[in-house]
């Protein structure tokens, strides 16, 4: 049985596919994020509970910089 193969995502995909503006995306370089974990932990319909990729990022970098 064949896999099926899966292109590499690049940061501009995920920026459209998560809805993330520049300085987004710079905070999440800075947290060494790539952008196939961003996209992977975009929320299911199903999981209310979990925060969309903006927020996360956001929150993320406020606790590790404290920045506020």
């Amino acid at each position: 049985m064949s896999r099926k193969k899966r292109r590499p995502v690049d940061w501009g995909e995920a920026k459209k596919r998560c809805r993330l503006n520049q300085e987004d995306i710079d905070m999440a370089q800075a947290l060494g994020m790539t952008p196939a974990s961003l996209v992977k932990n975009i929320p299911a319909p199903g999981q209310m509970w979990k925060l969309p990729v903006k927020q996360w990022i956001r929150d993320l970098y406020q606790q590790k910089f404290e920045v506020r």
